[in-house]
This record gives structure tokens, C-alpha cells and sequence, in this order.
């Protein structure tokens, strides 16, 4: 039986290379938003980050997202992005 191979990916925050789902994708699109893609499906160029809070927060602290696309910064990306990994790294309960 063959062992099935698992993409990986680089962020571009850390440099790291890890596996596809461990990784968040955000979505470059051609009239130029970024949206933040959990289904890693939505259209247009897409790029990955760590599901981390600290590495978000050092993203938007050295504006990395914007700059490594060359792109005017977004208002309210970053703060709408950390937002987003908080709610992943929170305990479910139940």
C-alpha cells in the first residue's frame, strides 16, 4: 500500500513549511481584496500563514502580509485576522 503524499505549504509570516491544514489560506483576488479562506477554496491567488496568534500579531506589526504582496495595507485586515485565529485556538466545550 502506497503512503499517500501530504502537500505542504510555506508560510509567509514564519518561512516554515508545513503541512496544507495546518495552515490558513488567505485569498488574493483580482480587484485586490484579501479575504481570509478556512475552505481553501475561494477564487483567486492565495498564500498561507500559521494559525497563531503571536505569529499574526508580528505579521501585522511588521505589516508582512502587505509588503511580501506589495500592496497598499488594508484598514482592519490584521485585527480581523487575529480575531479569526483566536476563535481557532479557543477550547470548545462541550
Amino acid at each position: 500500500m502506497r503512503n499517500k503524499k501530504i502537500p505542504l505549504r510555506k508560510c509567509i509570516i514564519t518561512g516554515e513549511r508545513l503541512p496544507k491544514g495546518e495552515l490558513l489560506r488567505i485569498a488574493y483576488s483580482k480587484d485586490g481584496a484579501l479575504t481570509i479562506d478556512p475552505t481553501g477554496k475561494a477564487p483567486g491567488r492565495g498564500f498561507y500563514i500559521v494559525k497563531n496568534v503571536e505569529a499574526c500579531e508580528k505579521a501585522k506589526k511588521k505589516n508582512a502580509i502587505f509588503h511580501q504582496l506589495k500592496m497598499p495595507e488594508q484598514e482592519s485586515f490584521y485585527d480581523e485576522l487575529i480575531a479569526y485565529v483566536k476563535t481557532l485556538e479557543e477550547p470548545t466545550n462541550g
